[in-house]
């Protein structure tokens, strides 16, 4: 590893509603790397041991909240960063709308998690997204290259890989931080309730 660089952290996105197609939010979860096991087990033991995929769109409501409510008081989430980003009225392409709110929602990310590693910098960043028709097209790939070289902050970016959310726990949690705006709409809580009690930040 480069002197001076920090350890890996990892980034799991998911998204609520489609890019192209209307308004969408994107939940974002970074954790180091070395803590992300831990993450894993803290919320997969909320599960029942025969549960399937998290799909919270599938999902009652209050059940969801009770899971961020048993998750946020019960596992240190001072090192790990939740944010929920909205987008709307985008230009171009679904998955070149996709790929440029993967960049910001991760460059945010990125420059939230510089508290958590006492740094002015973060870098030894890799982004693990849920596969979908977005992101697993050649524009979405070109405009991650494009921004791993010459955009700013997503220059600390390794690499940007996909994943069925069926295999990992943490993308299902990044599907529930996605979706947690829904409550915000059906005037179920605000942004304040949602980062006091599930530490999601409202972006």
């Amino acid at each position: 590893m480069t002197k001076g660089l920090n350890k890996k952290v990892l980034c799991f996105i998911d998204e609520s509603g489609t890019a192209g197609s209307g308004p969408f939010q994107l939940g974002a979860l970074f954790v180091l790397a070395r803590e992300a096991g831990r993450l894993d087990k803290a919320f997969s033991d909320l599960l029942p041991a025969d549960a399937n995929e998290v799909h919270a769109v599938k999902m009652a409501n209050g059940y969801l909240q009770g899971l961020l409510d048993r998750l946020h008081g019960g596992a240190d989430l001072d090192r790990v960063v939740m944010i929920n980003q909205h987008f709307q009225g985008r230009q171009g392409g679904p998955p070149v709308v996709y790929a440029q709110a993967v960049v910001e929602t991760v460059k945010i990310g990125m420059k939230r998690f510089r508290s958590v590693l006492g740094r002015d910098s973060v870098g030894n960043v890799d982004v693990i997204t849920d596969v979908n028709q977005h992101n697993d097209h050649p524009d979405f790939d070109a405009e991650m290259e494009r921004a791993r070289r010459d955009d700013g902050r997503f220059r600390g970016v390794n690499r940007v890989v996909r994943l069925d959310s069926g295999a990992s726990r943490l993308l299902q949690l990044a599907d529930v931080v996605a979706y947690a705006r829904r409550w915000i709409i059906d005037g179920e809580m605000n942004a304040h309730g949602l980062r006091e009690k599930y530490g999601i930040d409202l972006l």
